[in-house]
């Protein structure tokens, strides 16, 4: 089982930095849809994603009907958006096969066909809505795909780690 974090046109290279770092440290593949609105050669998505960039995995896909036509399981395609009446925590991620996490762009989020077509797959992080629009996307990231490895057991991934120079000990 793997999981994926997908970006549908990803506008800022901040973000999508790291995001990067956070499927580094996870073993989770990363998608992008086109367009972008960077180069990936930008120099602040290389700061943002640090020296990380060499252990991810990055499939870039034309457009969402191309990266569509990827996946296996239309039903391990979890659409993460503001307008889902499902929280995140209420699907179970432990099931076999590879589990995608499909966030829209930072401004307009997903084509709203798109989300129509398919609103049983869409989560949503609970959120004060009178307060802020929607969290920032790598943090949307981070707390969704932390939730799919916890209720995997954390798979290939380190629980303790002795540290020389350790400073809880």
């Amino acid at each position: 089982m793997t999981n994926h974090i997908v970006l549908f046109e990803p506008l800022f290279p901040a973000n999508t930095g790291n995001i990067a770092r956070t499927c580094a440290g996870t073993n989770t593949e990363l998608h992008l849809i086109k367009p972008l609105g960077f180069s990936t050669d930008d120099k602040h998505m290389k700061r943002a994603g640090l020296d990380y960039w060499d252990k991810v995995k990055i499939t870039y896909h034309d457009d969402l009907p191309a990266f569509l036509a990827t996946i296996p399981d239309m039903k391990k395609l979890y659409i993460v958006s503001k307008f889902a009446s499902r929280d995140y925590t209420d699907v179970d991620y432990t099931g076999t096969g590879d589990h995608y996490f499909l966030f829209g762009k930072e401004t307009t989020g997903l084509p709203e066909a798109f989300m129509r077509k398919y609103p049983e797959n869409a989560v949503r992080i609970p959120q004060n809505d009178d307060n802020i629009r929607a969290l920032n996307l790598s943090n949307s990231a981070a707390i969704v795909i932390y939730e799919a490895l916890r209720q995997q057991s954390f798979p290939n991934l380190a629980r303790v780690h002795t540290y020389q120079h350790d400073k809880l000990k």
